[in-house]
């Protein structure tokens, strides 16, 4: 697990949610013929995150991008071919491979009793963001999560979290640690 992924899984379990991280998810051979990749290997996802109030499961992409151009609206929706594979199921022209890849989460959760049943309306796809490359970017990738209904967690999601951690009870965690410090010395 990278050090952004963890900080952002922290920052779920203080919200209440189970978190588990690099969570494979095993697609039959039928399931991998129906997105047409018979061969695919195992869909790793970043952070799988369940709340029992609401019955809610997140599947979250963390993308740090810190220090580089940042996330790109371009990026994320395909019109950038070079960098369109690194969000595979948030583009418009996979929602067969997401909604494969969320049943059998579903489904795999169920059967290792982590988790009751969860409706397929209870999975939120996520994007947790370091760094958006510019203001009209973050403009368009707000407005394209809102109408797909997806969350969208940039530096202001980031910001709000850690300070909710800098007041809040001590943890044991390195983002906790680390905001603390940070609010008692600025």
């Amino acid at each position: 697990m990278d050090a952004f992924e963890r900080v952002v899984s922290e920052m779920l379990w203080m919200d209440g949610f189970w978190v588990q991280t690099s969570v494979k998810v095993n697609l039959t051979p039928k399931e991998k013929e129906s997105v047409g990749k018979r061969t695919m290997p195992r869909p790793e996802l970043d952070i799988v995150a369940y709340r029992g109030r609401g019955n809610l499961l997140y599947v979250v992409e963390c993308k740090s991008f810190i220090n580089s151009r940042g996330v790109t609206f371009d990026g994320l929706s395909g019109a950038d071919t070079v960098t369109a594979g690194r969000y595979k199921l948030f583009s418009d022209d996979s929602p067969t491979l997401r909604k494969v890849v969320f049943n059998r989460l579903r489904v795999q959760l169920t059967e290792s009793r982590a988790c009751p049943r969860i409706p397929a309306r209870n999975v939120r796809l996520c994007l947790a963001c370091g760094h958006v490359a510019g203001k009209d970017d973050r403009i368009k990738l707000r407005k394209h999560f809102k109408e797909r209904k997806w969350e969208f967690w940039d530096e202001d999601w980031l910001r709000e979290h850690l300070k909710k951690m800098a007041t809040s009870k001590y943890e044991n965690q390195v983002s906790h640690v680390v905001a603390k410090l940070l609010r008692d010395n600025s």
